[in-house]
């Protein structure tokens, strides 16, 4: 999951023109604030998330531990003779959704999950996270948004202002507007009432056909990516049963 946290630093007199042409944001709305994206494969699948952060000369790029490692090794490969330099940063990230310190940013995501504040120290005020998530219905990566797999417009990305219609081209650009403008989405993320537990992952069934796959859980209600004309009130995950809220 993506608790753990890295940042990378964009560094370089290219570094917006860079990012511009790969993100699904538009870093035009960067200045002083901060931007949820993704990047995609020519495909349109998703490959990272990560919240996009001004911080004088360089861009940084906020990513979950396990993804980190591949996202440097793909800008790297975009880079091409672009002047940027890309490097870990010695930065971490701390979060809350209390009274927000000086120097915190909100999350572009959805006002209710708080704030970050990027320094010296990690980890967050003991916010309940997932039972967050749940309620807002806000993926994760490792969980509801799979890499190589999930394609973010199932995942609520234009929900969570993590993708611009107007900016241009980008990586995975031609697939995403095609599917929001071409097509009817007939599976997403959907929260659904749960009794009992099973593994995120876990294959959800019903009449013996896979209506989705299971996602995080909390207090009785969890987060799965489903087929919409197939969620019903015999649901079943492995030994736990779900039904649509």
């Amino acid at each position: 999951m993506a608790n753990e946290r890295r940042i990378i630093s964009i560094t370089g007199k290219d570094r917006e023109h860079f990012l511009q042409g790969l993100v699904t944001n538009d870093l035009r709305h960067l200045a002083g604030d901060s931007l949820y994206a993704a990047l995609l494969t020519p495909q349109g699948k998703f490959l990272a998330d990560f919240f996009l952060i001004e911080a004088g000369e360089a861009i940084l790029l906020d990513v979950a531990a396990e993804l980190a490692d591949d996202l440097a090794r793909r800008l790297q490969m975009y880079r091409l003779r672009a002047d940027v330099t890309i490097a870990p940063s010695d930065l971490q990230v701390f979060r809350g959704t209390g009274p927000a310190p000086e120097g915190a940013l909100p999350d572009p995501r959805d006002a209710a999950l708080g704030w970050r504040l990027y320094g010296t120290r990690a980890g967050d005020d003991g916010t309940d996270w997932a039972a967050l998530r749940v309620d807002l219905m806000i993926p994760e990566a490792g969980a509801e948004l799979i890499s190589g797999d999930s394609y973010i417009l199932e995942a609520g990305f234009e929900r969570l202002h993590g993708v611009d219609f107007r900016k241009g081209c980008y990586v995975g650009q031609e697939v995403t507007a095609r599917m929001k403008h071409k097509t009817e989405l007939r599976k997403g993320l959907v929260r659904l009432g749960i009794e009992g537990a099973a593994p995120v992952g876990t294959s959800i069934e019903a009449d013996g056909r896979e209506v989705g796959v299971l996602g995080t859980q909390s207090g009785g209600r969890a987060l799965a990516m489903a087929r919409f004309d197939r969620l019903g009130e015999a649901m079943r995950a492995g030994s736990a049963r779900l039904w649509p809220e």
